[in-house]
């Protein structure tokens, strides 16, 4: 099969639209029609050269997206073509980590993927980053990574689902899980940021707090759920500014961003005694976050959260329906469409700053 995609062959360098062949599914595989595919930030990481987790040269970026199922390996029983699916870290339902219910985690999530992907440019094996590789209009998944969902949803607003809003609500509801009346403060704006925002909003907090040093990004936020929006630049204290705004610190707090320095602030702002603090963010590689045993044998505690503790195949369906039913807004959020052949533009809108969630279509 023949597929136009985007195309990383080094670092640092801007993504090729290119034809690609894609390969017959193998043994628990499943060949994907991709709708719509966020561009989110951990792939610009990537391109960037500064996240090399999960990915591989040349390769085919894109891990946020939505499909329709056009074929299937051997072996895949839950899957049928013609369904409608988003591609998510594995839930095999099988390991230790699967069946614990503490985490969202899989052992199996990063599987071999990456010495047997299907997708191949000029010859030459191509790997799609996260296994998934959802900028391309075909690409073949793994039946573990595959969430199946209501067909009445939008492609473009499921493909959402599928890493900003899974975090981001997930990061407030399952693993901070954030309680009725409680305060909140989350650090960072962008896609994932203001849907902790919402997740904070749709557990029942009554003071949210929103930070970040872009002023257009306070209207989104406040119609996201936040009661307050604070300008870093607008305070030489910042962190006395937050705590003296929540009456001694915020009992949930979050990082957004992936900045190390940032999240020591986080960390700051939780209440002594209670406090929970989630880093969500991810970081360069090897930078290291410096903390002090006192901060946390006052009785804050820190901890991270990787994709909401969100189990894909299980979940993502649940987050589709409120979103259909209108509980938590998608939409709103999803400022650009772009073609695939101006996927480029949409990364250059990134790094300035512009809109909440580009999303690219495919015909």
């Amino acid at each position: 099969m023949k597929s136009n995609a985007a195309v990383a062959f080094r670092p640092h360098e801007e993504m090729q639209i290119r034809e690609i062949d894609v390969a017959a599914p193998q043994e628990g595989e499943v060949v994907v029609q991709i709708k719509a595919t966020g561009l989110c930030h951990s792939d610009l990481h990537a391109l960037e050269g500064t996240l090399k987790f999960a990915v591989g040269f040349p390769g085919i970026p894109g891990h946020e997206g939505a499909g329709v199922v056009v074929d299937v390996g051997p072996g895949v029983t839950s899957l049928k073509p013609g369904d409608h699916v988003v591609p998510f870290p594995a839930e095999c339902r099988q390991c230790d980590l699967c069946l614990s219910g503490k985490t969202g985690l899989c052992e199996k999530a990063f599987g071999d993927w990456l010495a047997t992907s299907r997708l191949f440019v000029d010859g030459q094996q191509a790997y799609p980053f996260q296994g998934l590789g959802t900028f391309s209009e075909y690409t073949v998944v793994r039946e573990i990574c595959l969430a199946k969902v209501r067909e009445d949803a939008p492609f473009d607003q499921l493909s959402y689902l599928g890493c900003g809003v899974a975090t981001g609500l997930g990061s407030a509801l399952f693993v901070a899980k954030v309680t009725p009346g409680s305060s909140a403060i989350i650090f960072g704006m962008g896609g994932i940021g203001l849907n902790i925002v919402q997740g904070a909003r749709f557990a029942g907090a009554t003071q949210i707090v929103a930070v970040d040093t872009n002023p257009q990004k306070e209207s989104m936020a406040r119609k996201m759920g936040a009661t307050d929006f604070v300008n870093p630049k607008d305070h030489d204290d910042l962190v006395g500014h937050l705590r003296e705004i929540t009456r001694g610190g915020g009992d949930f707090t979050f990082e957004a961003v992936g900045n190390v320095n940032l999240m020591r602030q986080t960390l700051d702002c939780a209440k002594i005694g209670w406090g929970i603090c989630t880093i969500v963010g991810i970081s360069p590689d090897g930078e290291l976050l410096k903390v002090l045993p006192l901060d946390v044998i006052v009785g804050r505690k820190l901890q991270g959260s990787a994709m909401g503790g969100v189990k894909g195949r299980t979940m993502i369906p649940r987050l589709a329906d409120w979103m259909v039913e209108g509980k938590i807004d998608v939409g709103s959020l999803i400022t650009a469409h772009l073609p695939l052949e101006r996927i480029n533009e949409g990364y250059d809108m990134m790094r300035r700053g512009e809109g909440i969630r580009t999303v690219v279509t495919f015909p």
